[in-house]
């Protein structure tokens, strides 16, 4: 009888941005700035609309959770990675690794939820705009929003039981700068099948149905731009649905890439790193810009909290 020497894993070890020395100063500047400026983008959005009363409507609401979990998603990640550039030690244990994927998948699926809201909101909006404040209500944006962070922190949850009620042995080097899915679920020395075909099916169903929230929505929004007949209606609300459109697009093929295939499937670690730095990383510090630095609302708020008078500048 054969004797089973397998060893347990109680640490997992990330694989870094780059194995060269000379770099890793570099790029521990680089991030550590995307991510001051990820922090403060982010946090200057919800200063405004939290200070701001006439920003207080549903489409802010929305943006200001946006904003939060645009803050959440790279502080599950880029902390641990600045950590590791510096000192060179990539090791992570068990549990934290856990965690790590757990709220990753959690903030990621939740963001994917609430982009679907949001196109939802834009469609009522524009679609039923004498309908909007009847149909919008206060209780029904608590309740939609509440249901996007319950969904994809259940859907998490799920997941991170599933990958972590594998039995991994003695391979423990994580293919990635930071604990998720496919490459942890890759090290494991039991069968996958049903921790991929989870992935693949559940998150394959969340994903595509809340794409399709959107996909339709927006389906109905351009019908009735096209209808307006004022030139600069037109443009601006062409202009509000290129800059949510170009985020979801971003977001859904960087994700639907990193989660919904198998794990067992040939691929190019260095490749999945930089798309999985995509939307984890880079995405977050674009959303402020995209969706409302550009906002004269956004601006006009911001400079009557930093400067404690409304009429700084003329509109």
């Amino acid at each position: 009888m054969a004797v089973d020497n397998r060893t347990a894993v109680t640490q997992f070890v990330l694989i870094g941005l780059s194995d060269l020395p000379e770099v890793r100063y570099p790029l521990f500047v680089v991030f550590a700035v995307i991510y001051q400026v990820t922090l403060l983008g982010n946090g200057a959005i919800l200063l405004a609309i939290g200070a701001d009363t006439r920003l207080h409507t549903p489409m802010y609401y929305f943006l200001a959770n946006l904003s939060l979990l645009d803050i959440f998603c790279p502080t599950a990640t880029v902390p641990k990675m600045l950590d590791n550039l510096l000192t060179e030690q990539n090791s992570i244990s068990f549990l934290g690794c856990a965690l790590q994927l757990y709220f990753l998948v959690a903030l990621a699926g939740t963001e994917v939820f609430l982009l679907s809201v949001m196109a939802y909101d834009r469609y009522v909006a524009i679609c039923f705009p004498l309908r909007y404040s009847l149909i919008m209500t206060k209780a029904r944006c608590v309740l939609l929003t509440a249901g996007t962070w319950v969904a994809g922190f259940l859907n998490s949850l799920i997941h991170t039981v599933s990958t972590f009620s594998l039995t991994f042995c003695s391979n423990n080097r994580v293919n990635q700068y930071y604990c998720d899915i496919p490459p942890v679920v890759a090290l494991s020395c039991s069968s996958t099948y049903v921790a991929e075909m989870l992935v693949l099916v559940a998150g394959g169903i969340l994903g595509i149905g809340a794409y399709l929230v959107t996909f339709v929505s927006y389906i109905y929004i351009i019908s009735t731009i096209l209808k307006i007949r004022s030139a600069e209606g037109k443009r601006k609300a062409f202009s509000t649905c290129a800059s949510h459109l170009l985020v979801v697009c971003l977001f859904y093929g960087t994700t639907i890439f990193t989660y919904v295939r198998p794990s067992s499937l040939q691929h190019t670690p260095a490749r999945d790193r930089l798309i999985s730095m995509l939307y984890g990383v880079i995405t977050p510090m674009l959303n402020p810009m995209i969706y409302s630095l550009r906002n004269a609302e956004v601006k006009g708020a911001l400079r009557r909290v930093c400067c404690g008078r409304g009429s700084l500048q003329a509109a």
